[in-house]
C-alpha cells in the first residue's frame, strides 16, 4: 500500500471521534501547500513532510496526537503546543474529543515548519 492507502486505512480502523480528528488534521496540513506529501514511517506512523519532515500523527485510546519534529524551533503564538514541552527539539499538540481543531492557527505552525525546514536545507 502506498503512505496515502495507509493513513486511510488508519482512520477507517477508528470509525469514532479519533478517525475523523485525524482526517480534518490532515486534510488542514494538506490545504497548507500542494508540496506536502505523506509517508508512512516508524511501524506505523502517518508523517507529513516538505522539506523534511513536518510533523508525525498518532492516534492513541484517548487522544490524537501531532508531533512537530522541530517544534521547540517554531514560534507558537497561539499556545497550541500542549505537550512534550520539556525537549529541545520536539513539541506535540494532543488533541482530546471535545477539542477544537483551530485550523487557522494550526496551519499557521505547518507553514512555519515548512519554513524551517526549507531555511535548514539551504544551510
Amino acid at each position: 500500500m502506498t503512505p496515502t492507502e495507509e493513513i486511510d486505512a488508519l482512520i477507517a480502523k477508528h470509525p469514532d471521534w479519533r478517525g475523523a480528528k485525524l482526517a480534518s488534521l490532515r486534510a488542514a496540513i494538506r490545504a497548507v501547500d500542494p508540496g506536502v506529501y505523506e509517508e508512512w514511517k516508524w511501524m506505523g506512523s502517518p508523517v507529513w513532510e516538505m522539506s523534511g519532515i513536518i510533523c508525525v500523527g498518532n492516534i492513541f485510546k484517548n487522544k490524537v496526537k501531532l508531533t512537530f519534529m522541530y517544534g521547540a524551533s517554531l514560534p507558537d503564538p497561539d499556545g497550541l503546543f500542549n505537550a512534550e514541552l520539556e525537549g529541545n527539539q520536539r513539541r506535540a499538540i494532543d488533541f482530546f474529543e471535545a477539542d477544537a481543531t483551530g485550523e487557522a492557527a494550526l496551519q499557521d505552525l505547518i507553514r512555519s515548519a515548512i519554513a524551517f525546514n526549507e531555511a535548514k536545507k539551504k544551510k
